[in-house]
């Protein structure tokens, strides 16, 4: 299976820089800007990001790491390491793996409803300010006639003579006594005379549910959104299950997202660079004025502080703004522009190339 290494080309045993570096030159390759139109362009330029997000973030990439070198670590030994001597071993797992086979699998009487998953796009914009999205979900809610119970209402139900009201019947296998569903009565202890006729027995009917989602300031590509209770209805006396929105950012058109910093190309003349500007550039807060120090190379990078992206639950705290300058070179000049820096160059006498010869 690919791993987020590499996602990002490095080896596992890259350091920050190393991976910070890799990413900056694949988010560059890869950006929809400077692929308009490539649809694989966009896949990878997400690959690398939520590659990025993860290595890129020390407490991150430590439980990554730790994850990879033992999957079954939460299973068998915590976040410790390996299963070892003193380990427990949790039944469940077997169970889990082998299903119906040697135990309860999925005849287990679920402790509450599904939870649902749904994905809402947002532009960068919104991910930066926050939003409000309307999100449409089909979904099975407690049918309002029998209140979930599957009977009509005012019937009578009898206790189920399988499981004596229980739910669950006993299986057994070996040593071991596993407990199921019961079939008789499906889990709810109680056997249905009269059916309700709204939901047919069932106790639930499939509905189409819009819910308003509040996205908080600062949301990443893949961010979760948990609405409690507002998954699938569960069965009589059970909770019902959780939704959960996952957000899909579309990229930005000049911001470049590094953790919780924000970084951005910076275009500034020859004269510029040289001799020192202040040049306007855009913020997602909007515009400020950018100091260019006297003798800025090409590739310089000049930190913005609290000018970033909004640090999701931190009231308020947002990451750097880092502007990279790119120094342009004219492709034309006119004859005053000519003469002026043949004069320049008759005045610098430097050897650039010296060193190359040293």
């Amino acid at each position: 299976m690919k791993s987020l290494y590499d996602s990002l080309g490095v080896p596992q045993s890259a350091t920050h820089e190393e991976i910070r570096s890799a990413y900056r030159k694949l988010a560059r390759e890869n950006h929809p800007d400077a692929n308009p139109g490539d649809a694989g362009a966009e896949e990878r330029f997400k690959e690398i990001s939520h590659a990025y997000d993860v290595l890129g973030d020390p407490e991150k990439r430590a439980q990554y790491d730790a994850e990879r070198a033992n999957p079954f670590a939460r299973a068998g030994a915590g976040a410790g390491g390996a299963a070892g001597p003193s380990a427990t071993f949790d039944m469940s797992d077997l169970f889990e793996v082998f299903g119906d086979r040697f135990g309860p699998g999925r005849d287990q009487a679920p402790a509450h409803g599904e939870d649902i998953t749904v994905e809402v796009r947002i532009t960068f914009e919104q991910a930066m300010q926050g939003a409000t999205v309307a999100v449409s979900v089909d979904k099975r809610e407690t049918c309002s006639r029998c209140r979930g119970s599957g009977a009509r209402p005012g019937s009578d139900t009898t206790l189920c003579p399988d499981c004596n009201g229980r739910g669950t019947v006993g299986r057994g296998l070996g040593p071991f006594q596993m407990q199921q569903t019961c079939r008789t009565c499906a889990g709810r202890g109680m056997v249905i005379e009269d059916p309700c006729p709204t939901c047919s027995g069932v106790g639930s009917r499939q509905e189409r549910k819009r819910y308003n989602v509040k996205v908080p300031p600062g949301a990443k590509d893949g961010t979760k959104v948990r609405l409690a209770g507002k998954g699938h209805a569960g069965p009589p006396n059970t909770p019902p299950g959780d939704l959960f929105v996952l957000t899909r950012v579309a990229p930005s058109r000049i911001f470049t997202r590094e953790g919780n910093n924000l970084a951005i190309e910076v275009p500034v003349t020859f004269a510029e660079a040289a001799l020192g500007a202040k040049v306007e550039i855009p913020t997602v807060e909007g515009s400020i004025k950018l100091t260019v120090p006297a003798g800025s190379q090409d590739g310089r990078a000049l930190r913005v502080a609290g000018k970033g992206a909004p640090i999701l639950n931190s009231n308020g705290s947002r990451g750097d703004l880092i502007a990279r300058l790119k120094v342009i070179v004219p492709g034309a000049l006119n004859k005053r522009q000519r003469e002026a820096l043949e004069r320049f160059a008759n005045l610098d006498q430097r050897d650039p190339r010296a060193a190359l010869f040293s």
